[in-house]
């Protein structure tokens, strides 16, 4: 019964058209390429095989002594930034959205971090304090850094909480102050202590690191405002590196700024597809136009800037 069933399936494509052999051939053809390029069956043979991409979170770039490490962290569209100093000192910048609280802490984990000197907030945007609460609880923690602005929504609570649970008290951060480190200079550059504004990203904290002669500035998602603020004041905001404002849009990163800042390199944290179009096609042309080397979450995974104290090397 089994060999004319088989026989009987067998005689159903034999003795059709050859146009059915044809379109039976082409759909095998299909399946098994579908099968092929699976990313689980992609990732079992290179596995078996030992060819793998190694996830960027996994990876811990060399370092010589004397070497300071930042990293932009991959955390889709939002900003997570780890700063690892030479003596053993570091920094958090943000902390992602809600859902990548556990990605970030597994992130510091795998870099060896046990403890965050220096936490930062720069403004109450779930994409930007969303996964602070993971990392206060999971790590011990020095010192943490917030515009004084509050907000209403459950993330921002969660964060007050995580503090208050852990006996902290957070620092109001307003330019003209400075993050003490025994391992280079930290100023804040941002906000104004005075400011009054709706809206959110004005008080985005933007700070401005110098380690040996390499500079770096950070801004969250700081806008044309308070660019302009800072130009008007006379900050000095010359950096080598600069995280691009608000993920690249053009509401921030205006042309007189980003002169101003003159860096070698620009990275902005990015989601994948975003809806919101980051970084908008001003800002990418103005950077080629600028002959600065762009790096970008969403293409490029985490990226690491090594300084030396006088030469930056970027992996990827």
């Amino acid at each position: 019964m089994k060999k004319g069933k088989r026989n009987s399936s067998k005689g159903l494509f034999a003795k059709g058209s050859a146009s059915r052999k044809i379109t039976f051939g082409i759909l095998a053809v299909i399946l098994v390429v579908a099968y092929l390029s699976s990313n689980s069956f992609r990732d079992e043979v290179d596995e078996l095989l030992g060819i793998g991409d190694t996830p960027k979170e996994s990876i811990v770039v060399p370092r010589a002594q004397g070497d300071l490490l930042v990293h932009f962290i991959d955390v889709g569209q939002g900003d997570s930034i780890l700063i690892q100093f030479p003596g053993g000192e570091n920094m958090l910048i943000d902390a992602g959205d809600n859902d990548k609280g556990q990605i970030v802490v597994d992130y510091l984990q795998g870099q060896g971090v046990q403890r965050i000197d220096h936490l930062v907030g720069t403004h109450p945007h779930a994409d930007h304090i969303g996964g602070l609460d993971d990392v206060i609880k999971e790590f011990d923690i020095g010192d943490v850094y917030m515009p004084k602005v509050s907000h209403t929504s459950k993330t921002y609570m969660d964060v007050l909480e995580a503090v208050d649970e852990k006996g902290l008290t957070i620092n109001a951060a307003s330019a003209g102050m400075s993050i003490p480190s025994k391992e280079a200079n930290i100023d804040i550059l941002a906000p104004d202590s005075e400011l009054e504004s709706k809206n959110l990203n004005d008080y985005s904290i933007v700070i401005r690191l110098v380690y040996g002669e390499t500079k770096f500035l950070f801004q969250g998602d700081a806008e044309k405002k308070t660019e302009e603020e800072l130009l008007l004041s006379g900050a000095n905001v010359k950096a080598d590196v600069l995280k691009l404002g608000h993920h690249g849009s053009s509401t921030s990163n205006i042309e007189e700024y980003i002169k101003a800042v003159d860096p070698d390199y620009a990275v902005a944290p990015l989601g994948e597809d975003n809806k919101y179009g980051h970084p908008h096609k001003e800002v990418v042309e103005l950077l080629d136009n600028m002959g600065i080397v762009f790096y970008r979450t969403d293409k490029d995974g985490t990226v690491i800037v090594v300084s030396d104290g006088e030469n930056i090397s970027v992996n990827p």
